[in-house]
């Protein structure tokens, strides 16, 4: 009998081992996702901003009016070019 719960609290012990060891293994594989994820998140961060204030600039009224008139030939109608349509 004592050979038996001798043999049991071993191989108890052993599994436990197992245990703790998987689990620092995962953990450290985790850990390094986690660490990829975060620098793919201030990555996109910066992507985003630098975006943003692209958009900014090419949304100026001013730069639109530029590119209208540089690159499209765009102008503004003259007065006698305007015609009112009323109901």
């Amino acid at each position: 009998m004592t050979r038996f719960l001798l043999a049991v609290l071993v191989l108890a012990n052993v599994a436990t081992a197992i245990g703790v060891v998987y689990a620092r293994h995962r953990h450290r594989t985790l850990f390094v996702e986690l660490s990829k994820l975060e620098r793919q998140r201030d990555e996109l961060n910066i992507e985003f901003g630098r975006l943003q204030l692209e958009q900014a600039t090419v949304a100026e009224s001013t730069r639109i009016e530029q590119v209208a008139t540089t690159r499209l030939g765009m102008k503004f109608p003259e007065a006698g070019d305007v015609v009112v349509v009323r109901p």
